[in-house]
Order: C-alpha cells, then structure tokens, then sequence
C-alpha cells in the first residue's frame, strides 16, 4: 500500500496492494480491497466498501456506507452520496444450473464508468456496464439503469432525463 501521506483510520481495512494518494481522508471502518486505486485529496466518509481493482480519480468525495465494486471507474471530482450501491453483474446468481456455488470464473464483471464531476444522490443505485456523463447529477434513490448525457439530470425507478445541470448542479433550460 502505496499511504504514506494519506490520512487512514485505525479500523479501516486497506489492503498492501491498494494504492491510496497523497491528501486522502479513509474514515472509520472503510474497507478497500486488492489493487484498488484511490486518487489524491479524496474524502472516504465511515463504512464505505472499495472493491478489487475499483479506480478512483483524484478529489472524489465518499459518504457513509457507500459500495463500489469491481468494475467501476469513477473520475476527478465526483461526488458519491450515502448509501449509493454500484452493481457489476448484470446476471446475479448465487449458484449454477447444477446448484454449485457460483466461482469468480462463472461470472462476467460489466465496466460502468462515472466521468468527471458526476454527482449521485443518496441511496441511488448504479446498475452495471453504464456510462454517467461529465457533470452529470442522479436525484436521490434513483436507480440508473442506462447511461446518462453529460450534465444530465435523472431521477426515479427507472431513472429517466429530466433536464440538465450546470456545473453547481443548478437545473438550466435546455
């Protein structure tokens, strides 16, 4: 684990080969897995989940509870709500056909990228293989099931476009 000027909570849980850049904050009871790499000046709020190989770019703010997993790569500046769940199987399964407990070569992980400056509000959840736009902003509890435009504004279940946002996040006329 590459942390040496990086701020890192006695219960956090950060493995050797997880990178960790300079400035970052690992909060109470963040666990962050094999490979994962966490940019500079990043906030890691308490209980936040990092799964194998994630990458994180640099000023990305986590708060409580938060799950990324294998799979996603989130960019600068990006804001992750509590309780936000990304997702990276598009087909779960616990078992097989035959009923044998499923392995790490019965599955296929999906890429979901979140760009730039992205926001996502709290309790959303990412289903996986999408692409969240520069800027971007997902309402709270929305669960995003297709991509979204550069400062797109998506809210619900199914998240629909609504509009889009400025660079504050303020809704503009198209």
């Amino acid at each position: 684990m590459s942390a040496e000027k990086a701020k890192i909570h006695s219960t956090a849980e950060v493995a050797d080969s997880a990178e960790i850049g300079e400035g970052t904050e690992i909060w109470n009871f963040v666990k962050i897995r094999e490979g994962a790499k966490i940019g500079k000046n990043c906030l890691l709020h308490k209980g936040v989940f990092v799964d194998q190989d994630v990458t994180i770019g640099d000023k990305v703010k986590m708060q409580v509870d938060s799950s990324v997993f294998k799979g996603v790569k989130i960019g600068n500046g990006v804001f992750i709500g509590p309780h936000v769940c990304f997702t990276n199987d598009k087909h779960p399964r616990a078992v097989n056909g035959d009923l044998t407990l499923k392995s790490g070569a019965d599955w296929t992980v999906s890429e979901t990228i979140v760009e730039d400056g992205a926001a996502i509000g709290a309790n959303a959840t990412i289903l996986p293989g999408i692409k969240i736009g520069k800027w971007a902003m997902i309402g709270a509890g929305s669960v995003v099931t297709k991509g979204v435009p550069d400062f797109g504004l998506v809210v619900g279940n199914p998240a629909r476009l609504i509009g889009k946002v400025n660079k504050k996040g303020e809704k503009v006329n198209d």
